[in-house]
């Protein structure tokens, strides 16, 4: 008897050769859209897009209606707003930067659709995420490294449970972007050339402050630039507006280039520096999840670490500080760590682990 797979499906490319490689490899294979999108307005979910507008719906109804398998909506809103929506502007509002895409990797897409997977009889789940999965010696599971670098995506996967990779599959993780495209081509998959979405999904015109604003009733208030020393420099338009590193949209006349350093909700400051000002040689970190290891155990390890989706990593030397705390020393200075953002440990091409970054 064929292992059952629900397979989500985001109306993209890499998610629908994904359900093609499975029903290839013989797998029962299950296509599902999982409806996120909280606004009931046609024309809005429309332009939403991304992976998780109607139009997500319909090119992966067509996917599965070419593919020949069963293919569902389920509804996820309100997980979707509990524990992404509510956590993004909660973070934003405490002057934290947020990372929504993990957020909804763990406990939407991993920790909902497991559970709702399982109740239907589903072996496993699987994605088109470029990452590939491998159980260790020791009996532990761990994200690998996808082929291809440029689109590796194990950064935001980083969360993912023992339980969870267990019953993970990640077909595309093998492959490079470009043979992806290739054989969804030569299958006339009707995403062959959509392209890859970017935004964050429930905010597609990037105004992270408006849309903060709207959701929380409430417009945060102006308050003061200041430098290190705490002179007041002007004034900035609300905390929301701002990130660790930023140089654009300041406003600041200083006669040379100007950086946020940090955020400070409990005075509603921001800070501003020197470019050097934004490089570090320490971070910590908390909310930690080991995958290839099972901890530390008092004992201090050398690992690459990245400290946003786009950094190419930075070697480090990290150890426990306290009760699920670490501290990440660098060899050498790295620019602008924001807390609120994850910093992930690899060990080789293995995530051994990570955690969020608190300063």
């Amino acid at each position: 008897m064929s292992r059952k797979v629900v397979v989500g499906m985001s109306g993209g490319v890499d998610s629908s050769v994904a359900a093609w490689l499975l029903k290839e490899q013989g797998y029962d294979v299950i296509g599902v859209t999982m409806q996120i999108w909280q606004d009931e307005d046609t024309e809005v979910q429309e332009a939403e897009g991304g992976c998780c507008g109607l139009s997500a719906v319909d090119d992966a109804r067509r996917v599965a209606m070419d593919l020949g398998i069963p293919y569902y909506v389920m509804n996820f809103k309100e997980e979707f707003r509990k524990n992404v929506m509510d956590y993004f502007v909660g973070e934003y509002v405490e002057g934290r930067t947020p990372n929504p895409c993990i957020a909804c990797n763990r406990h939407v897409k991993w920790e909902s659709l497991l559970r709702r997977s399982m109740a239907i009889g589903a072996d496993y789940i699987a994605t088109g995420h470029y990452a590939q999965i491998d159980r260790l010696p020791g009996g532990r599971y761990s994200l690998k490294t996808s082929v291809t670098a440029a689109k590796d995506q194990t950064y935001a996967l980083y969360n993912l449970t023992q339980e969870q990779l267990s019953h993970t599959l990640m077909p595309v993780g093998s492959y490079h972007k470009e043979e992806i495209r290739d054989m969804a081509k030569r299958l006339g998959l009707p995403v062959a050339h959509k392209p890859d979405s970017q935004e964050i999904c429930f905010i597609p015109d990037h105004d992270y402050a408006s849309f903060i604003e709207e959701y929380t009733g409430r417009e945060l208030p102006p308050g003061n630039f200041v430098d290190l020393d705490g002179r007041v420099l002007g004034r900035h338009r609300g905390i929301t507006h701002y990130t660790v590193g930023q140089r654009k949209g300041l406003n600041l006349s200083m006669g040379r280039p100007v950086f946020v350093v940090e955020i400070r909700p409990e005075t509603n400051e921001v800070v501003i520096g020197d470019n050097e000002d934004v490089f570090t040689n320490v971070l910590r970190c908390d909310k930690l999840n080991w995958m290839a290891v099972d901890g530390l155990h008092g004992k201090p390890m050398d690992v690459i670490a990245k400290i946003r989706y786009s950094h190419r990593g930075s070697p480090c030397t990290i150890r426990e500080i306290g009760d699920d705390m670490v501290e990440c020393c660098f060899h050498e200075p790295v620019r602008a760590v924001t807390p609120g953002q994850a910093v992930v440990f690899y060990d080789g091409d293995y995530v051994a682990g990570g955690g969020t970054i608190i300063r």
